[in-house]
């Protein structure tokens, strides 16, 4: 992949892209079902996502007034408890909480803590800034600023979150650079006029053959060599 130049600040997305979201809902619903076979942990963990997505949508088209990921992550928790009948109010609390301890991919701390080397790095989240506040913590993510919807009471790909972030680097949208493993994400970054780099995880949203981001990478070490080179 080709250098990406003029670029004055990355702006990473966190939940899917540095963490594995997907991997971590699904070890903490095994932990609170544990006789669960893996097809019952599937189908209780395509509930929560499904919820989550829907009410962020709801809460987009101004259907539901905004509430941050911690609400919806409470709500998700209680249906997967009563569609597996558990009973236990600590089992379910801590179910609750599962989004604030999501493990990062291999190449996510070297990665960021690389490119904070060189450049101002944030991480922007539809997650609650309590939830970021803590995922960063536990992952060991060492990015100079993390920049919640909450702050704006919206989610992406809502312009006014990638706006957020604009305002933060203090410089034009066109020298910021947005990297997501969500090629919806990068579609809203690049509607805001947004540099856009594509990384590769197991459960993302990968680019079709209409979108034209600035990178496409296999990890964050691709990324990183990119920018470099930049």
């Amino acid at each position: 992949m080709a250098a990406i130049h003029d670029i004055d600040a990355v702006v990473l997305d966190v939940l899917g892209t540095l963490v594995d979201e997907p991997g971590g809902l699904r070890s903490a619903i095994r932990e609170a079902v544990p006789a669960s076979d893996e097809a019952t942990v599937e189908d209780l963990l395509g509930l929560w996502l499904r919820h989550g997505e829907r009410e962020q949508r709801r809460i987009g088209r101004g259907r539901r007034p905004y509430v941050p990921t911690e609400t919806l992550d409470a709500e998700a928790a209680r249906m997967v408890a009563d569609r597996a009948d558990v009973t236990d109010p600590a089992t379910v609390t801590r179910l609750a909480t599962a989004g604030q301890r999501l493990s990062p991919w291999a190449d996510s701390v070297a990665g960021v803590e690389q490119l904070a080397r060189q450049l101002p790095v944030f991480g922007l989240s539809n997650a609650g800034r309590t939830t970021l506040l803590r995922l960063g913590a536990r992952a060991g993510l060492r990015w100079h600023r993390a920049l919640s919807g909450e702050t704006v009471r919206a989610y992406k790909p809502a312009p006014e979150v990638y706006r957020l972030a604009i305002d933060a680097a203090g410089c034009p949208p066109e020298r910021v650079l947005m990297v997501a493993a969500h090629a919806w994400d990068l579609r809203g970054a690049r509607a805001v006029g947004m540099r856009t780099a594509y990384v590769h995880r197991p459960a993302g949203d990968p680019p079709t053959g209409r979108d034209r981001f600035d990178g496409h990478f296999d990890g964050m070490g691709g990324l990183v060599a990119a920018l470099t080179r930049g």
